[in-house]
């Protein structure tokens, strides 16, 4: 509503008091400076009393004739219990978890957001009170991180944190791809080896047959050997050579 009569340059008597009631005693610029301030006053209780529900409206007696005394009655009707937001504020706070997912940047200026809304409620957080409530929101996995600021002296302002943590969760990244890459690589070799296996495994007898494979000293064909031979069988018979016992 504020932006919207800031707008149309008609917002003077909600930024200025209502300026003395004309008399014969008032000047030229005195005059001109009470018809804007009037017109001003005038446009913006039309416009404000068109634009809020009526429900709120209502709660405002006809005998407001200010626009910013109007104003000022609406908003109470919105005001909040300072005591019961700044529990809400601070239990949020302190419950936070930073679980990976966005990025650690907007997680740390989303906390630094909450403590600026304490810090209005007057209930104000030290940097070092922060930067401890950041760390210890962390999850395991910036644990190494976390040891290694405590073993420092010097103390990280929040702008040093965020620019640290940033780092840390890029280094972490690029380990988690580093490994998932290695791991996949031996799986890969795993198969190749399997695969070795099988195929020498079912190689291994055809090259075992090769390897008893004989050849007949008689006719010099493969496949059988002298005694099994039909053509020496022939010979022997046509030499009159006893029949040799046949194998089992």
């Amino acid at each position: 509503m504020m932006i919207l009569l800031g707008c149309m340059d008609i917002d003077l008597a909600l930024r200025m008091p209502k300026p003395d009631e004309l008399n014969e005693e008032s000047t030229q610029e005195h005059e001109v400076y009470w018809g804007k301030w009037e017109r001003s006053n005038r446009l913006s209780l039309m416009i404000m009393k068109r634009g809020i529900p009526e429900a709120f409206r209502s709660a405002v007696t006809d005998e407001v004739t200010n626009a910013s005394d109007f104003l000022a009655e609406i908003q109470k009707s919105f005001a909040k219990n300072d005591k019961a937001e700044t529990s809400t504020l601070l239990a949020s706070l302190i419950s936070m978890k930073y679980k990976g997912k966005g990025n650690v940047r907007e997680y740390i200026m989303e906390m630094s957001h909450l403590a600026s809304k304490l810090k209005a409620l007057k209930l104000e957080l030290s940097d070092d009170l922060l930067v401890h409530l950041v760390l210890i929101s962390l999850p395991a996995q910036f644990n190494q991180f976390k040891v290694s600021y405590n073993c420092q002296k010097d103390k990280w302002t929040l702008n040093e944190l965020i620019s640290f943590c940033v780092q840390e969760e890029e280094r972490l990244k690029q380990d988690k791809t580093e490994s998932a890459h290695l791991a996949s690589t031996s799986k890969d070799k795993g198969k190749r080896k399997n695969k070795d296996n099988k195929v020498a495994a079912s190689n291994g007898p055809e090259q075992k047959k090769q390897k008893v494979e004989v050849t007949c000293f008689f006719c010099n064909k493969p496949g059988h050997t002298k005694k099994e031979c039909t053509k020496y069988a022939a010979w022997r018979v046509k030499k009159g050579l006893p029949e040799l016992p046949k194998t089992k």
